[in-house]
């Protein structure tokens, strides 16, 4: 499945690619710097109702955000080396919770994912326009 929209767009996009996907709690974010991982989290928290502030969280590692009886981890791996840092930091406790998680850089630690984990791939077209393509790796 493949997503194009630009940043006006990008909440519909969220509600439709959650639509289809909530039957998943997993979530690993591909991306370059500055494609729009950490703006699509922050639509998809918009259309799930969080309440906290959504926030990149690139210095904490993790950011919990609640709301609807919802528990979503926000993770950032980026300054993370490896599985043994992630497990360390708490990461592996998160993928196990059965909470949703949204992780982006998730190639930092590819052995801690399980095999129903969701990649999604996100790619800058221009300034305004992201494709957002869904697959399994």
């Amino acid at each position: 499945m493949q997503y194009t929209y630009t940043l006006q767009e990008i909440n519909t996009a969220a509600a439709a690619f959650w639509q289809q996907y909530k039957q998943y709690r997993v979530f690993a974010l591909h991306g370059q710097m500055g494609a729009g991982k950490t703006t699509f989290v922050h639509a998809l928290c918009q259309h799930l109702n969080i309440s906290s502030a959504v926030s990149s969280p690139t210095f904490s590692i993790i950011n919990e955000y609640e709301g609807n009886n919802l528990v979503v981890y926000h993770i950032d791996l980026y300054r993370l080396q490896n599985e043994e840092e992630a497990i360390r930091a708490g990461i592996e406790d998160c993928l196990y919770s059965q909470h949703i998680c949204l992780i982006e850089w998730p190639e930092r630690i590819p052995l801690l994912f399980a095999e129903d984990t969701l990649h999604l791939y996100i790619e800058s077209l221009n300034n305004t326009t992201r494709t957002l393509r869904v697959g399994n790796k």
